[in-house]
């Protein structure tokens, strides 16, 4: 997926076409207003102000005890990024955004948007990473509260991936076993434990992660069939032959190729015969001409803020292969351009 301005009218097609138009300009500083503009709405609970009713901009001000001068001049920007209709001097948020914006829709993604303001001051230290090369370690500095806004803005980005990878999953009807490393929010295991009523899982994540992790988790589920467990994968024993499916999703971007290589092969081992191991990540492609624009500006925030970055599939079924298990077809998703599911089978032994 690639972003490209769009005209409106024949002159800007024009200036367009004669390249007469500051590309740059409306790629920073329209893009970054443009950017602000959403996290705002969603920090200060603009989108829930407005539901699916319109409203004036005094009324929304006092529904958010904000500025009336200053949201009137807010809502006329969502007005021209077409969030919002304008009509009768009210404001209605456009119906394809509910699923997105509205709180009472599990698909929302307001805490990633408001995480999203310390994944900005984040981004602030580019130009330090470019140039030394020196990575913000993310994991190492969250504080409790900042864990737990983590891991809704995690749940947020998960949601529909974790439906769509339920779907396109198959495993034994009589699978039991799941380990979720890195796991979190518990939305991928949620989602196969839907589908295949024998099926408990594990969801293995940091010491400093997991209480939040749960909590959020519970929410979503009885706790019945969806286990947490504090550790780190790369250091605590994962067991052998214990588990149908193990899975990692958006997580080996954090991990060096040794420690990739180290973790699948203790994977490998906790498998049964006959188990998976799923990786789920953003996946550049080997050229960098066809790579998309969110999975390489993804793979530059994965390798600022961890000690490693994105991997592509060859990188990755190599693991998987020095393991000794069989690679699998690759999997894409059509939830986030350039999410994919790279899968790995252990071999069954030989019957008789």
């Amino acid at each position: 997926m690639k972003f490209k301005l769009k005209a409106q009218n024949l002159l800007e097609a024009i200036g367009m076409l004669f390249n007469l138009v500051p590309r740059p300009l409306i790629d920073t500083q329209v893009a970054f207003n443009a950017a602000r503009v959403i996290m705002a709405a969603a920090n200060t609970g603009l989108f829930e102000a407005m539901g699916k009713t319109g409203n004036t901009a005094k009324e929304l001000a006092e529904k958010t005890d904000t500025n009336e001068a200053a949201t009137k001049k807010l809502l006329q920007c969502l007005v021209s990024m077409n969030y919002v209709r304008y009509r009768n001097n009210t404001y209605q948020l456009r119906r394809g955004y509910y699923k997105w914006l509205l709180p009472d829709s599990p698909t929302n993604l307001l805490a990633k948007l408001r995480f999203q303001q310390k994944e900005w001051n984040w981004m602030a230290g580019l130009e330090n990473y470019i140039r030394e090369g020196k990575i913000i370690d993310i994991h190492s500095n969250l504080t409790e509260q900042e864990w737990a806004d983590y891991q809704g803005a995690m749940r947020d980005l998960s949601y529909t991936l974790a439906l769509e990878t339920a779907k396109k999953l198959t495993l034994p009807d009589d699978a039991r076993s799941m380990l979720d490393i890195g796991g979190a929010h518990g939305a991928y295991s949620i989602e196969l434990c839907k589908k295949y009523p024998q099926l408990e899982a594990t969801i293995f994540e940091l010491p400093g992660a997991v209480q939040a992790a749960r909590e959020i988790g519970m929410q979503y589920h009885d706790g019945s069939r969806i286990h947490y467990k504090a550790g780190n994968a790369l250091e605590d024993d994962l067991g052998t032959g214990v588990y149908d499916i193990v899975m990692a999703n958006n997580l080996v971007h954090h991990f060096n190729v040794e420690e990739n290589r180290r973790l699948t092969k203790k994977v490998a081992a906790a498998l049964k015969p006959g188990g998976i191991f799923v990786i789920g990540e953003f996946i550049p492609e080997g050229q960098p001409a066809k790579t998309d624009m969110i999975t390489a500006t993804s793979a530059l925030y994965f390798s600022m803020t961890s000690s490693s970055g994105a991997w592509t599939v060859a990188e990755i079924t190599d693991w998987q292969s020095d393991a000794g298990l069989e690679p699998l077809k690759t999997k894409s998703l059509y939830s986030i351009p350039g999410w994919k599911l790279c899968i790995a089978r252990k071999a069954a032994p030989l019957k008789p």
